[in-house]
């Protein structure tokens, strides 16, 4: 059994490519694990706060690693085997491979790529402005909410598009708007590349197809039975009014023309869809707040302190997070 993983953004279609290929007999996966992040993060200086230390972990860790003969390799190498095992103890019998699709593995998806040799991958892009309007609708009710997911929409996306540079002879790019308008076409160039008999047939039973746990999509292919374009233009309705309509703008022009041409798109088109797009000036003023409350969220980051805060209501001690 090998490992395969879907690569992308949250809200990029994951979850419905990942029940297609579940409802695939030698496909076996489970909702998200998300195993991977706690292992690969304490190679990473900083992007952890913890009570034990994260930054002496890292320290010590590094130090631990120079000892070994292959260095970094060998630690990525042990890690890869050890979650293979446990992969191997959730799958079904007999099956070829074990899908894990967690998007925040966006932050270190080229880790992931040296850690399994023998993996399979598949890069999903999907239009990043039909990114930002999901996690609107989906994680924001409508409100304007991207200060929280700041570390995907630039940290993940530009290190997603890294690994895949350095990593493309040996990976799949699938472009989510091409899957929807072609599917048949885009599930032979998967069957192809996993050598994989992928029937047609799983294209209609992916709504079978249930994962238990408490991760995942919790729409998506929820509203649909079928594959469908219904999305592709959804996000019209939502970056719609002066205030999102600038911050995308500059957020694509942060991405830039060649990253957006490596994923299939072109800056200019997007910057005038954009600009066709029908204004609606109801939520500007939600908006203006929600942006300030983000520049302070991110600040001052409350969750922190709500656990502080819910510590000492339980007569615990509250540590310092290095």
């Amino acid at each position: 059994m090998n490992p395969l993983f879907i690569f992308s953004l949250p809200r990029s279609g994951s979850t419905l490519l990942q029940k297609i290929l579940a409802s695939n007999p030698e496909v076996s996966s489970v909702a998200e694990p998300w195993i991977l992040l706690p292992f690969i993060y304490p190679l990473k200086q900083s992007g952890v706060y913890a009570e034990y230390s994260h930054s002496c972990v890292h320290l010590a860790l590094q130090d631990f690693i120079e000892e070994l003969p292959n260095g970094k390799q060998d630690y990525l190498e042990a890690v890869g085997n050890a979650v293979l095992s446990l992969y191997q103890k959730v799958a079904t019998d007999d099956v070829r491979y074990f899908l894990d699709k967690t998007p925040r593995y966006a932050l270190i998806a080229e880790d992931i790529t040296k850690m399994f040799p023998n993996g399979k991958f598949i890069y999903l892009w999907r239009n990043p402005l039909a990114v930002i309007a999901s996690m609107i609708e989906t994680w924001g009710n409508g409100k304007w909410n991207m200060f929280r997911f700041k570390v995907d929409l630039f940290d993940g996306l530009a290190k997603l598009l890294n690994a895949y540079q350095a990593n493309s002879d040996n990976a799949l790019a699938i472009q989510y708007e091409t899957f929807l308008q072609f599917p048949e076409k885009e599930l032979g160039r998967i069957a192809k590349y996993l050598d994989l008999n992928l029937d047609i047939a799983d294209l209609k039973n992916f709504s079978e197809v249930n994962f238990s746990g408490k991760m995942g999509d919790p729409t998506g292919v929820k509203n649909y039975t079928m594959v469908s374009i219904a999305p592709l233009e959804k996000w019209k309705t939502v970056i719609n009014n002066p205030l999102r309509k600038i911050w995308c703008r500059r957020y694509l022009r942060w991405l830039g023309e060649e990253r957006l041409k490596i994923m299939g798109y072109d800056l200019n088109e997007m910057l005038s869809e954009i600009d066709a797009v029908k204004l609606d000036i109801r939520l500007v003023p939600m908006d203006i707040v929600m942006s300030c409350y983000g520049v302070l969220y991110c600040f001052f980051e409350p969750f922190l302190f709500k656990q502080k805060f819910g510590k000492l209501k339980h007569g615990e001690r509250v540590m310092f997070h290095g």
